[in-house]
């Protein structure tokens, strides 16, 4: 039964409310961002939205130079929203169809080469430091920036040679009556798969055991202290050293590439490799690692040929 129609504007003041109540505070500020951003602006006073409004609204974000991840989360949301309102007899809602252009870049993933992650590697053994820690920690678990940021010692199990992923810490954005701040979030990480347990290697254990007999548990590793690094500063302090060390240069999030690609190219199976970097599939793994080289092609051919003779 349909009411009056409402324009998006009021659609959303409604679905935000009830939105609240059963998604993270870290996903409800990424949708809020989106909506403030984009949605808002674009169809804000519209009561009806054509699946032609959508496609050109996401031909003109391309345009902007938005990545086609970033447009599709804010479809993700518009659908949401309009789902909603037409589920509360708001306003109509028809599925789009929305087409994107082909993409022709190839997407790339930037990694250490063997020879600087050994040279990083052997010198962060050598001047330690507890933010040196944490890089050595993530090329050994390959683990993301938020999750060593809010790793703790209580998460280091020596005597099993185990650590435990359980938190990440993010800045996330806030907009409340159309102010904006932004809060330090401590939270359980996105998916239940991002909770983990990744063995240690003999080399970090090695570095560790000494450390735990004689810190505070309940400290974070990263600065030794009741009070955790953010993000964005500890990705600074990366930066930094990695010109010190006349390193190329690579996003922090690279050092997780790193690890991953090391895990590949050892053979590792790739189940194995996806739940220790805590993928919610195996796909994601496939589709970002696993990338035959022309030897591995080229054995393929030849098995095949073999079988048929």
């Amino acid at each position: 039964m349909m009411t009056e129609r409402k324009k998006i504007i009021e659609v959303i003041e409604l679905w935000k409310s009830e939105k609240k109540q059963y998604v993270k505070k870290s996903s409800y500020s990424a949708y809020m961002l989106l909506v403030e951003n984009h949605i808002l602006p674009e169809f804000g006073y519209q009561c009806d939205i054509q699946e032609a409004d959508v496609q050109a609204f996401v031909l003109r974000k391309i345009e902007e130079g938005l990545s086609q991840k970033t447009i599709k989360d804010m479809l993700i949301v518009l659908k949401m929203i309009l789902k909603f309102g037409a589920k509360n007899g708001l306003c109509h809602y028809q599925p789009f169809e929305i087409q994107f252009p082909t993409e022709r870049k190839k997407y790339v993933i930037e990694v250490l080469s063997k020879m600087n992650q050994k040279k990083i590697m052997n010198y962060l053994q050598e001047y330690f430091t507890f933010r040196n820690l944490g890089i050595y920690i993530c090329l050994s678990v390959g683990i993301r920036i938020g999750e060593v940021c809010a790793l703790k010692w209580e998460d280091i199990d020596v005597d099993s040679g185990v650590i435990h992923i359980r938190k990440t810490i993010q800045r996330i954005y806030i907009i409340e009556e159309g102010r904006r701040r932004t809060e330090l979030l401590l939270d359980t990480p996105k998916t239940k798969q991002s909770i983990r347990e990744i063995p240690m290697s003999r080399e970090l254990l090695k570095m560790l055991k000494p450390i735990k007999k004689v810190v505070n548990e309940s400290f974070f590793v990263l600065t030794n202290d009741i009070h955790p690094t953010e993000p964005r500063t500890y990705r600074n302090y990366y930066k930094k050293l990695m010109k010190e060390l006349g390193m190329p240069e690579l996003k922090f999030h690279g050092l997780r590439h790193s690890f991953a690609t090391r895990c590949i190219e050892s053979n590792c199976d790739y189940k194995t490799v996806s739940v220790i970097l805590g993928h919610s599939s195996i796909s994601t793994t496939l589709n970002l690692y696993v990338h035959p080289n022309m030897e591995q092609k080229k054995k393929c051919i030849d098995q095949m040929c073999r079988t048929l003779k």
